[in-house]
């Protein structure tokens, strides 16, 4: 009895092109025959998915296959190989090169892998941009051999397991024909070539490990957690292999007198009780330098003033200043702890003239603070 293509795949006879293609994905890695080199019927199994596929991922196909069954499909090209690719095209589209029967895997030496740093930098660093060094320790080209990893008046030689291609194959006959799968080569690794007198200098890797100095161009406006990548400047891939990235991710130092929100800074500015009833107009220090502020006239606790345009550059999409936040000055009044005499008879005439109750014994409190001491 004929297989049920739609079952074969896990699917409905409703299902989209899309779901299809998934439901393949899915089923053809469970049964390719190199998952399950212990189970003979895998490949049969995988075959068979291959087939539904074939079928139902073509409108026209899938059409005939509806209407008249597999007996629809005589004569339709599907004899040959499933299609004039074969069977490795096949799955080589679905999955790409890497898991085509044909090939596809990297020969050469292995790209050096990325690494990462943390770049330290002050508020003012942040309002104004630019480099900072930033130290990381990784692997760098042997000078002594060049990076090809063969000691003095050597060189590389061709891998004979593989002939110099860095890649192992392996044949394998089915039903379907030859299926040849490819690894890289355990000899030499996948790059081609051996080295029989290894560098003194890096043992035949190529490289040495090292701490290597950046200048890291800090854009202005960069905050805590943003990263900044670096091509090539990663780690160097063994036997000339090519070089990873440096990912540097930014730390924002706190800062004394300024926070931040946003793209906006935000200070605390401590005034006392009669500065606060009279106003007053002051400099106060910014990241650009002194800057007049104006307190007005009866200035109430925690009132906000801002003043435009000192705050945090703003970063656009490609990492560009553009603009600035402000420069929120909260106000605070302070109460003076251990007033004097003096200031108790101002405050007690103050509050007499707006009419305010400050309590049972305030006047007993001066008269207090009026006589002599006794010794």
């Amino acid at each position: 009895m004929a297989a049920d293509f739609y079952k074969v795949l896990g699917v409905q006879r409703n299902a989209s092109s899309d779901a299809i293609k998934k439901a393949y994905r899915v089923k053809a890695r469970e049964f390719h025959p190199d998952s399950n080199p212990d189970d003979p019927q895998a490949e049969e199994r995988f075959k068979e998915v291959a087939r539904a596929y074939e079928v139902l991922s073509d409108p026209d196909s899938r059409a005939r296959y509806d209407r008249f069954g597999e007996d629809g499909l005589s004569g339709a090209g599907m004899a040959d190989g499933f299609g004039a690719g074969g069977l490795g095209d096949l799955f080589g589209s679905i999955f790409g090169d890497a898991f085509s029967f044909t090939g596809g895997a990297q020969s050469g030496p292995p790209r050096g892998q990325d690494i990462e740093a943390y770049a330290d930098i002050s508020l003012a660093h942040v309002i104004t941009g630019g480099a900072v060094p930033v130290e990381v320790r990784t692997a760098v080209r042997c000078d002594d051999c060049n990076g090809s990893g063969a000691g003095e008046g050597t060189k590389p030689v061709s891998c004979s397991d593989c002939a110099g291609t860095g890649q192992q194959r392996r044949v394998r006959n089915s039903m379907l024909g030859q299926m040849i799968t490819t690894s890289p080569c355990q000899r030499c690794g996948g790059i081609g070539e051996v080295v029989v007198t290894p560098c003194k200098s890096c043992g035949g890797d190529g490289r040495k490990i090292t701490n290597v100095t950046y200048q890291v161009d800090i854009p202005a406006g960069v905050d805590t957690g943003q990263t900044l990548r670096l091509s090539g400047c990663g780690a160097v891939g063994p036997r000339g292999g090519g070089t990873g990235d440096l990912y540097v991710h930014a730390r924002v130092a706190r800062d004394e007198i300024f926070s931040r929100d946003g793209f906006d800074l935000v200070t605390v500015l401590p005034i006392s009780f009669a500065q606060a009833v009279l106003g007053l107009t002051m400099n106060i220090n910014t990241f650009d330098g002194e800057k007049k502020l104006t307190v007005p006239k009866g200035t109430q606790p925690h009132t906000e003033l801002v003043m435009p345009g000192l705050g945090i550059p703003r970063l656009n999409q490609r990492g560009r200043a553009g603009g600035r936040g402000d420069l929120r000055v909260i106000v605070t009044v302070e109460v003076p702890t251990k007033p004097s005499t003096e200031e108790l008879e101002l405050i007690m005439r103050l509050a007499e003239l707006n009419g305010d109750d400050t309590g049972d014994g305030s006047k007993s409190l001066i008269d207090r603070l009026k006589r002599p001491r006794r010794d």
